[in-house]
């Protein structure tokens, strides 16, 4: 290829303004970015933001940026991994489905940190979300299948991102910013046992540790360290690592895979370059990109919202139960049934678990961050319905993922009645958006605890109004409690 996979990036990120960006695509972004402080203040009390932000403020140095709601100056790299594990802490973020999963707005704290130290306009701002959108999902369609089936998690992904978001705010040179995808791109691969079997705080932590490691990135190429410029198709880069690609012919040599036939390869892989770098400009991925309506891991949304309509459709309760058959894909019944998922001992697992979202939705007919509280966990009439509830993976389901996110919850009550409900998409999908009352909503009851109701309106209308801030640290001192 003429230039380099990363160079093409660089090209377009550096060269996209404000002025390019068509009106829905900035209402959107301010959508995410409401959407996300209002998570940032739902995190606010967790132990594991609290511990991070212990560490830090323990470590002192030059306050660049502002921790989201206690108001810390700490150095923007550090700034903003506590903000990104703010953000993310509950689970309750975006979600875009392709070949691989991500959480984009996960990287809308690095635009925010490297904003205020560098004193850029929330338009610059509001650039550099866009191109977080952007690149994450596009990078979602980059491996078919995704990285995710390999096994390795979607923080993979996110490295490769941070460092456009942070290099666009510090106006990195061309060859600076390809010098950064390099550095962050070489080294945060991340392997996928986060997500499976018992959850630790590190579940929530892997995203925000890429983003971090983008910002330095950033940093280090600004000052004159040289990164890989072919990180993505050079000799044993990402593309060769991970699928297999021969970068003498520019084509897939798929790698050898243990537990196949030998010398049985891959043929049917794929690097869909166009899909990364094609077309750019064209249209904007964040118009693609869905809300989470639940705080639990994205594939359990389709059937939580089947389960509440089932039992309220059917005035089902749990003493009537006798079992659920939750039809769903594979990943979904590997990942969210497994055995560690019956008996969770954390929020982190439970959040995880479908047996566990699907019993809570029974028993409290609804799901709010409060589901996940230690007394929900322990709660004995848990074990009474938890392990009636089974999870059967379709074939034919897995043809329609992820176009679709096909659900049915069936319910078989004690006197022999079976009713079901079958969905397709959840709500926060671009199907069934987010309404702004939805929104609100959502905020004020994640921000209830640390604002008053003129503080969270005020905070809304600045939101909605960010492109008139022309220091984006002053749009970042109205968000400390």
């Amino acid at each position: 290829m003429k230039n380099s996979i990363s160079r093409q990036i660089a090209k377009f990120a550096l060269g996209l303004k404000y002025e390019d960006l068509p009106d829905e695509v900035i209402h959107e972004v301010k959508r995410y970015l409401y959407d996300s402080v209002g998570r940032a203040f739902g995190g606010y009390h967790t132990k594991d933001v609290n511990i991070i932000r212990d560490i830090y403020n323990g470590f002192g140095g030059k306050g660049e940026a502002t921790v989201i709601g206690f108001g810390d100056k700490i150095p923007a790299v550090n700034a903003t991994l506590v903000n990104s594990l703010m953000v993310r802490a509950l689970d309750f973020n975006d979600i875009y489905w392709k070949e691989d999963p991500s959480h984009p707005s996960d990287i809308i704290p690095a635009a925010l940190s490297v904003g205020e130290m560098v004193g850029a306009s929330m338009k610059e701002v509001i650039v550099a979300i866009v191109l977080a959108y952007e690149f994450e999902q596009r990078l979602c369609l980059f491996a078919v299948p995704g990285v995710r089936e390999r096994k390795w998690h979607h923080a993979t992904l996110t490295q490769f991102v941070s460092p456009i978001v942070a290099g666009k705010l510090m106006n990195l040179s061309e060859d600076q910013m390809v010098n950064a995808i390099g550095i962050s791109g070489c080294h945060n691969h991340t392997i996928g046992c986060p997500t499976a079997g018992i959850l630790t705080m590190m579940k929530n932590t892997v995203d925000p540790m890429a983003v971090q490691s983008g910002v330095f990135a950033a940093l280090m190429a600004q000052k004159g360290f040289s990164g890989t410029e072919a990180v993505f198709e050079g000799k044993e880069g990402f593309m060769d690592c991970f699928l297999g690609w021969d970068p003498k012919n520019n084509s897939m040599d798929p790698i050898k895979m243990e537990g196949r036939e030998a010398g049985a390869s891959l043929p049917d892989w794929q690097w869909d370059i166009e899909a990364l770098v094609g077309g750019l400009g064209d249209s904007y991925k964040i118009m693609e990109c869905s809300m989470k309506a639940f705080p639990t891991e994205a594939l359990t949304h389709t059937h939580i919202s089947a389960t509440l309509k089932v039992i309220t459709e059917n005035n089902i309760f749990p003493d009537d139960i006798e079992e659920v058959q939750v039809t769903t894909i594979a990943r979904a019944c590997d990942i969210l049934f497994d055995s560690h998922k019956y008996e969770p001992k954390s929020r982190e697992t439970a959040d995880h678990s479908l047996p566990y979202c699907i019993a809570r939705a029974i028993l409290d007919r609804k799901i709010t961050t409060g589901t996940f509280d230690d007394d929900k966990i322990n709660d004995p009439e848990l074990k009474n319905i938890i392990f009636k509830i089974k999870g059967i993976a379709s074939a034919e389901f897995e043809k329609l993922f992820p176009a679709k996110q096909p659900s049915n919850v069936m319910i078989r009550t004690k006197d022999g009645a079976e009713n079901s409900v079958y969905l397709e998409y959840p709500k926060g999908d671009p199907r069934e958006p987010m309404t702004m009352d939805d929104l609100i909503n959502k905020f004020n009851s994640l921000s209830n605890s640390v604002l008053d109701s003129d503080r969270q309106n005020q905070i809304k209308e600045m939101i909605f109004s960010c492109e008139e801030i022309s220091d984006t640290a002053d749009f970042m001192n109205k968000l400390t409690i």
